[in-house]
């Protein structure tokens, strides 16, 4: 009888060990594999494969600014928002005269100060993330309305297009800023006191403050990188699209939010890496090449998206309640 219950908690370990090392990975194999069989084999061609990971630089960076707003068991729904003012303030610069890398700083100095708004807000009204990030994007929504006339932006000086949409030694700037960032914000958390300092806040906030941790001060950290993250994105994706999008990053949140989870960072705060998250969005830009392939419509991807969130959530409550 000690034997099989032994035998069962060894199975459960093993599992939370392998979901929490390989889960995200295993999704994604199965996921190429099975999409490049049902679609005849085009997914699976090397000019395929390079546009997904295009089309998932956007996805990867809103989601590693997500990422350190969920590590703290919080969340920001304003990355979208956030995203589309910024790179709409750059792409006003940028049509004004002013030089490339003074637009291009502005709108990641832009993002600087919205996240810290973001994290001095959750600070001083003791107010859960959610409900101030709810109503910021909001603000900052229709301030980008208001500051675009409702109108898209366009005419950038062909500089700024090569160097931000351009291609690199056969790979897409967009992929390497990705990537680059990811490796920073890796190296952030694994190697620096404040990166470690942020899983022990979300693991647990009060006994974090209790070993002198400063709460608030690591808070609006998590919050500026989530908005350094997304002013990011918003210049990449004005450069992709050669115009500045007043309506650009509606939803993007929700892909975000995904592509995290997915990514194996618990909901709960604590727990995850930058990698996994990468990986979150490739799988959810492999979704959406895929069901692109195959002609289905574009808004049976909402369902799949919502679907993997619940299922992921989910995991991650049972594999914890396991633990």
């Amino acid at each position: 009888m000690n034997y099989k219950l032994q035998g069962k908690g060894m199975k459960i370990y093993s599992f939370r060990n392998f979901w929490s090392k390989f889960g995200t990975l295993a999704i994604l194999i199965f996921l190429v594999l099975f999409i490049g069989i049902i679609s005849n084999g085009y997914f699976l061609t090397p000019e395929n494969i390079v546009q997904i990971f295009l089309q998932s630089s956007i996805t990867i960076l809103i989601a590693i600014g997500e990422f350190f707003a969920i590590l703290l068991a919080g969340i920001d729904l304003s990355v979208g928002a956030v995203m589309a003012l910024t790179g709409l303030v750059s792409a006003k610069l940028l049509t004004a005269g002013m030089p490339v890398i003074v637009a291009i700083a502005a709108g990641l100095f832009l993002g600087i100060v919205l996240g810290a708004f973001n994290g001095a807000l959750v600070n001083s009204t003791g107010l859960h993330p959610f409900i101030i990030t709810l109503g910021t994007q909001a603000i900052f929504r229709g301030a980008t309305l208001i500051i675009s006339n409702a109108r898209s932006v366009f005419g950038f000086p062909p500089v700024f297009m090569q160097t931000v949409s351009g291609v690199l030694l056969g790979i897409p700037v967009p992929v390497i800023i990705a990537l680059a960032f990811a490796a920073l914000c890796s190296w952030f958390t694994k190697r620096t006191k404040a990166g470690r300092n942020l899983y022990a806040i979300g693991g647990n906030k009060n006994a974090a403050w209790y070993n002198g941790i400063a709460v608030k001060k690591h808070t609006l950290l998590a919050f500026i990188i989530s908005g350094f993250a997304a002013g990011l994105a918003g210049i990449v994706t004005i450069a992709r699209l050669g115009a500045a999008e007043p309506q650009a990053g509606i939803g993007f949140e929700t892909y975000a939010i995904a592509s995290t989870i997915i990514g194996g960072t618990s909901f709960f705060g604590g727990i995850g890496r930058v990698w996994g998250v990468v990986i979150g969005g490739l799988i959810i830009g492999v979704i959406n090449n895929g069901l692109n392939i195959l002609n289905v419509p574009t808004f049976y991807q909402q369902i799949v998206m919502g679907s993997l969130i619940i299922i992921s959530v989910y995991l991650d409550h049972f594999v914890s309640k396991k633990k």
